[in-house]
């Protein structure tokens, strides 16, 4: 479960997916394969969760890690590379963006 507190240290990494109606689905049974077999299981993944909005246009995707160069060892992974290149088949762009956490609210 992720865990939203301003005082943690973890790398937050928020990414938003153009899809179409058509093609959501796919995208998201892509990305939710490439948590459950491969990020998951990499070296300093805390959580994540995946969002659609109701027109199944947009994807949102919430992560978190516990070093940013954890983060980025699994990008530059032989394995996510191609699992890359299949997803940025599938929407019309995707950007993936690194945040720190600013405030929280119960």
């Amino acid at each position: 479960m992720p865990r939203i507190q301003t005082d943690n240290s973890y790398q937050t990494v928020i990414t938003t997916f153009d899809a179409t109606p058509g093609t959501c689905q796919d995208l998201l049974d892509a990305l939710t394969d490439a948590y459950e077999a491969f990020i998951s299981k990499q070296p300093g993944f805390i959580a994540a969760g995946l969002h659609v909005n109701d027109a199944q246009t947009r994807i949102a995707n919430y992560s978190q890690w516990e070093r940013r160069e954890d983060y980025q060892a699994m990008l530059r992974s032989d394995e996510m590379r191609k699992r890359n290149r299949e997803i940025n088949d599938m929407c019309k762009a995707f950007e993936p963006v690194m945040y720190e956490v600013a405030a929280c609210f119960d």
